[in-house]
């Protein structure tokens, strides 16, 4: 018998590592909340071993309820964590830098590790800039994606040659506490983060346009949107766990001369394949693009 969902949350819970470590995040947007959340909610650290800061008071207030350490000075986040997670967006991250030298007043020792989220840019782009506050910085590249604020996330992240096996285990922690996480080359950062980093988007707009159908056909809203929902998480579950090809699964739903394959033949005459597949390839550009421009 299956265990309720309660249950296996529960369970889920237990099994987390504990982490010992102090996170701090600079940047406290949609990214930077989501990694928390997902480290609260799965219980994997305390909100007192959060630091945050960002320069504004526009998305502190939600890390202040949760019980975190809050600042409008980066240093004072970069003094008290063991790990910095940066998380403000890709074009402040010279200023947000700076002023973090001009707060810390002299160079870190090298005890710190920085994770960075920030689209598209390389580690040696990272390391270079790292080093207005650090001699030799120890940095990992990472890609989470917002579910990992429901503990479904899906994370990937790559190594600097200054990191070390520690820094790659407490990475791992970090973002398998949040959902599924790998280790991968860093020539494959932008390509992943363009499917899993960006892909909620496009699931998003899917489900909305799904929900929209449902009540153009007469099913309320808020029932709409529930069915779309529960359908998109049971059909990612059912390739997660059975082993089958989409295309496999998508055959077992379509009866020959059905109602599914009318549906299926819309999609194709429309091109949502390689809408879909552009989306990625524009994905990806665009943060190539961002990695030259920093």
């Amino acid at each position: 018998m299956e265990v309720g969902g309660d249950k296996r949350k529960e369970n889920n819970l237990q099994n987390v590592n504990r982490i010992q470590k102090v996170i701090g995040f600079i940047g406290a947007g949609n990214m930077a909340k989501a990694i928390g959340e997902g480290l609260i909610k799965s219980g994997a650290v305390d909100a007192s071993q959060i630091y945050i800061s960002a320069p504004t008071q526009r998305n502190i207030g939600t890390w202040m309820e949760l019980g975190a350490h809050t600042s409008d000075n980066n240093g004072f986040v970069v003094k008290n964590a063991d790990v910095i997670i940066l998380a403000m967006k890709p074009q402040y991250l010279d200023a947000a830098l700076a002023e973090t030298s001009d707060s810390l007043g002299d160079w870190l020792p090298n005890t710190k590790l920085f994770i960075s989220v920030l689209g598209g840019i390389r580690i040696d782009t990272l390391e270079e800039k790292l080093k207005k506050i650090v001699i030799r910085p120890r940095v990992i590249r990472a890609m989470p994606n917002t579910p990992m604020m429901v503990q479904e996330g899906c994370s990937a992240f790559c190594r600097s040659i200054s990191a070390t096996d520690e820094d790659v285990k407490i990475t791992h922690q970090i973002f398998s506490a949040g959902g599924r996480c790998e280790m991968i080359p860093e020539s494959l950062m932008n390509a992943v983060s363009a499917v899993s980093g960006s892909g909620p988007a496009f699931i998003f707009v899917m489900m909305e346009a799904l929900a929209d159908g449902a009540v153009k056909m007469g099913i309320p809203r808020a029932s709409s949107i529930e069915l779309v929902a529960q359908t998109v998480l049971g059909s990612a579950k059912m390739v997660l766990e059975s082993g089958q090809h989409p295309g496999q699964l998508k055959d077992s739903v379509c009866s020959p001369g059905g109602s599914s394959i009318c549906g299926i033949n819309v999609l194709e005459r429309a091109g949502v394949r390689g809408v879909l597949m552009d989306a990625i390839e524009a994905t990806v550009k665009r943060s190539e693009e961002m990695g030259k421009l920093s």
